[in-house]
């Protein structure tokens, strides 16, 4: 499965905004990648940041 797609459901599935490191245990995922894939996301608007190192999905 695609990595950005894991950080999605990470995110739907917590309900709330997470740290990348909360993505990364959540998702199973490497912090690194997780990193990636979230400026990938936020650059398609699919994730924003409500405040700061927390990310959130875009509604």
């Amino acid at each position: 499965m695609e990595i950005k797609t894991l950080v999605l459901q990470a995110l739907e599935s917590a309900g709330t905004p997470l740290k990348s490191g909360q993505i990364a245990e959540k998702s199973g995922v490497d912090k690194k990648e997780v990193d990636k894939a979230i400026k990938a996301l936020v650059k398609e608007n699919k994730v924003h940041s409500p405040k700061a190192c927390f990310y959130d999905l875009s509604k």
